[in-house]
């Protein structure tokens, strides 16, 4: 069915079809609908996806996140350098695994951690570094991967955006000790919600599942299969961060059908750029060489200094036009409660200030029809039109 114009295009909604349907509904009649065998079979597949052998589903790519932090065997205070520009998950985490969250300006064009900040951030107290691979886009892993071997760090990749991305032919999410990612709604593969990890060698994945799972020394399938009751020990004070077959069922097909969606956000990223490059908005900037950049987000840079408004006029507009956004992100050095706990000012990191209140993302999914991104073309272009004929 064709959208009206006059019907609100939501910024972000997942493409369900009917396998997910039926695979949900045969999950319900199996009677298991906890974890099991289907939570099984979509860490096997992601694992072959990501060109990898271990994988741990879990319940969030926030626990994922939490997990691999107390994996890597950090003591509290430690310090653990990320990115401004990343939602407040990537810090929370930090903070709940009881280490110190330090932050490293972004490169201005990229919108990535800058590798040159990040040695500038290093103490005597760091002992990981978090990059976040913003809206898809790789960070600089070269660099990365020679600063934590120079200083002896970790690297623990949030990929919350980056599902389908590579640097140089190798798989994010590959190049540390665990890499984590997010099936949240309007993730590129969904499973409503829920999270995988990635882990670099089969202890990690074994400390992983075993403390998302409360310490239990053996999960649920293994204890109530048809090979017999297992009794389990509690071996530490873990988690209830599982995912469910429910969960898996959805996502076992959202990764059968990554590697199409992935083409279809190419073609609509392209569609973007090019009806959108004689507006005097910012663009994303162009995949960086030997990359493959998962096309999650779709931002613009709204500079009133050459729009004409700034970015919440903008959003007005847009949404008059019935057009909804997203922003990804507010940056964390804005965000109250970080100001008081850590004493972080905007001031010190500028590009990231300047990112995150000038930052608004478009509407960006495979749901989307070519009329739709028309009409996003279109609102887009009225909406800064306006400003310039007010002004």
């Amino acid at each position: 069915m064709t959208r009206s114009k006059d019907e609100f295009l939501p910024f972000g909604a997942p493409y369900i079809g009917e396998e997910e349907i039926d695979e949900v509904v045969a999950c319900l009649r199996s009677g298991w609908i906890g974890k099991g065998p289907r939570v099984d079979r979509l860490e096997r597949d992601f694992a072959a996806y990501r060109r990898t052998a271990r994988a741990v589903a879990v319940s969030s790519c926030t626990a994922a996140l939490h997990l691999s932090l107390l994996s890597i065997g950090l003591k509290p205070g430690d310090e653990v350098i990320t990115s401004p520009m990343t939602f407040c998950a990537t810090v929370n985490a930090i903070i709940h695994a009881g280490l110190t969250p330090v932050l490293a300006d972004v490169d201005p064009v990229t919108q990535n951690i800058d590798p040159q900040c990040v040695e500038d951030c290093i103490t005597s107290r760091t002992r990981a570094i978090l990059p976040v691979h913003l809206a898809g886009r790789p960070c600089d892993m070269d660099a990365l991967v020679a600063i934590a071997q120079r200083h002896d760090l970790e690297i623990i990749e949030d990929c919350a955006h980056a599902t389908e991305a590579e640097f140089r032919g190798q798989p994010l999410g590959t190049f540390g000790a665990f890499g984590c990612f997010s099936f949240y709604v309007t993730k590129n593969m969904t499973t409503a919600e829920g999270g995988m990890v990635l882990a670099r060698d089969t202890a990690g994945q074994e400390r992983v599942k075993m403390l998302s799972l409360q310490g239990l020394s053996r999960d649920a399938w293994n204890r109530f299969s048809s090979d017999g009751y297992k009794h389990y020990e509690v071996v530490d004070c873990g988690f209830k961060y599982n995912m469910t077959d429910l969960q898996a069922a959805i996502g076992i097909h959202q990764l059968h059908r990554l590697e199409a969606n992935w083409h279809r956000r190419v073609a609509l990223w392209d569609r973007y750029r090019q009806a959108l490059s004689e507006v005097p908005v910012g663009l994303p900037a162009p995949p960086a060489y030997n990359t493959r950049h998962a096309r999650h987000l779709f931002t613009l840079q709204v500079d009133p200094d050459h729009c004409g408004m700034d970015r919440d006029a903008f959003m007005r507009g847009m949404n008059a036009r019935h057009i909804g956004l997203g922003i990804h992100y507010a940056g964390l050095p804005d965000q109250p409660y970080y100001q008081r706990q850590f004493g972080w000012d905007p001031a010190d990191f500028p590009h990231a200030t300047r990112i995150s209140r000038q930052t608004v993302s478009l509407p960006f999914s495979v749901r989307l029809s070519d009329e739709d991104a028309n009409d996003v073309v279109e609102a887009v272009t009225a909406t800064i039109r306006s400003s310039t004929v007010s002004g």
